[in-house]
């Protein structure tokens, strides 16, 4: 498990508590760790910062966990049970300042809609950003396929921030 971390945030939950325990902030994220640990991939949680302009000032982003693809790129996995306004806004802004990153949203629900009044789920907010996403509540082999193994070295010498 990934080594723990103090959150600023109460658990609220047994399920948020476990994660906590383990140095997560979520049940999801808990829950696609275990997953990772138990492929032949490495686990890396929040092992990267993305830094990005937020109209009139710079920010960062630290993605949930991180892969190194085959041809040395980077592949950011975010998971989300909730996708706040603010988190929404934060990830175009992200995006926007990171043309060509690699992000990928692992959803607890992706038909969760935005809010009470908007017809969007989770799931057509992140089509229309342009996010792959899933809803399945674990990575997708396939992502997994595209990255290096545990002790493997990627084809090439490729990195998203050289």
């Amino acid at each position: 498990m990934a080594k723990q971390k103090n959150h600023w945030h109460s658990a609220g939950s047994k399920t948020r508590a476990e994660a906590y325990k383990y140095g997560y902030k979520s049940g999801l994220e808990l829950t696609v760790s275990k997953q990772i640990e138990d492929t032949e991939y490495e686990l890396k949680y929040e092992t990267e910062t993305i830094h990005y302009i937020v109209p009139e000032r710079k920010a960062k982003y630290t993605p949930d966990f991180v892969f190194t693809k085959t041809n040395g790129s980077l592949m950011f996995i975010e998971t989300k049970g909730r996708w706040t306004a603010i988190d929404r806004l934060k990830m175009k802004h992200v995006l926007a300042s990171n043309p060509g990153v690699d992000i990928r949203l692992v959803f607890q629900n992706p038909n969760q809609k935005i809010s009470k009044a908007s017809a969007t789920t989770y799931r057509l907010y992140a089509e229309k950003l342009g996010i792959k996403h899933v809803g399945a509540k674990v990575i997708p082999s396939e992502w997994m396929a595209e990255c290096i193994k545990k002790g493997e070295e990627p084809k090439q010498s490729l990195n998203f921030f050289n």
